[in-house]
């Protein structure tokens, strides 16, 4: 039976993934941050299912919860890490506050750091440890490739976690851990809930407004009618599971239109693309 830790696991692509893993026959490790999401969870899934309550960005709860999961597995290996967890902060970046544009940073880039130095040694950089190195699975974005306006924060974030993740991989070569990205597009998922709303009425007195109400609109079709997260649980079962799982996974919805055109026309031209789409228009010295 594989053993994987999933972080960020109470609903979304980290929900999904656990319940793909457990029907596939693994045991999952999931984190959550609140008591009542770990009792659900415990309840929903069985026994098959262990709670980690820790926040990604408290280092001491992680390396409690890697010290209990490795007393859990003996001396054995764990087979895959999958660093899931993370927050969208949005909002126009020369009014986004320092302390917001920061803790994006912390979750989404710093987290997984954390995470990923704190299970290291399960998956196999101890020596000591026995079976095969596991696999580490980062949950990027198609925002880590392509950044729109209104989410530079969580851009840099996935753009961050897209150079780590190639650099990770390219040192764990040593222990034979392998480091694999998934960029998902538009998921049907709370993310979009729990991410920053309101953006209208917070930068209303900026000269973003406008721009900002079709932002909004626009986010809010693209999370209703996005993929549902099971098809991201399955990707995470691939990743995990394939001979010779890809280096990165994009699933993006409307594909071409979304994923493959934005990347071979000329940046000047997609920037104009995308400020005409959200109304983002210079504005001239002595408008009103």
């Amino acid at each position: 039976m594989k053993r994987v830790v999933i972080t960020g696991t109470s609903t979304g692509i980290g929900y999904a993934s656990v319940k793909v893993l457990l029907e596939r026959g693994f045991r999952v490790f999931g984190s959550v941050r609140k008591e009542e999401d770990a009792d659900r969870l415990q309840r929903e899934f069985g026994e098959q299912f262990v709670p980690l309550l820790f926040d990604v960005t408290n280092e001491s709860a992680v390396q409690t919860a890697a010290a209990k999961i490795g007393e859990m597995l003996g001396d054995e290996t764990l087979d895959g890490l999958v660093n899931n967890a993370g927050i969208e902060v949005a909002g126009p970046l020369s009014h986004l506050k320092t302390d917001e544009f920061r803790y994006q940073l912390e979750v989404n880039l710093i987290g997984p750091f954390v995470v990923t130095k704190a299970f290291l040694p399960l998956l196999g950089a101890d020596p000591a440890r026995k079976g095969d190195p596991g696999r580490i699975v980062n949950i990027s974005s198609t925002s880590g490739r392509i950044a729109g306006p209104f989410t530079g924060a969580y851009a840099a974030s996935k753009f961050g976690l897209e150079g780590y993740s190639d650099s990770l991989r390219r040192e764990l070569i040593l222990y034979g851990i392998d480091v694999i990205v998934i960029r998902p597009g538009a998921i049907v998922t709370p993310i979009w809930q729990k991410s920053d709303t309101g953006l209208v009425k917070r930068f209303g007195d900026t000269p973003f407004a406008d721009a900002l109400e079709k932002f909004e609109h626009y986010s809010a079709k693209e999370g209703a009618t996005g993929f549902p997260a099971a098809v991201i649980g399955e990707t995470v079962f691939q990743a995990l599971a394939a001979k010779k799982p890809k280096v990165r996974y994009a699933i993006v919805p409307n594909r071409l239109t979304n994923w493959i055109i934005p990347q071979l026309i000329p940046m000047r031209t997609l920037d104009k693309l995308v400020a005409n789409f959200m109304g983002i228009k210079r504005k001239r010295a002595g408008a009103a």
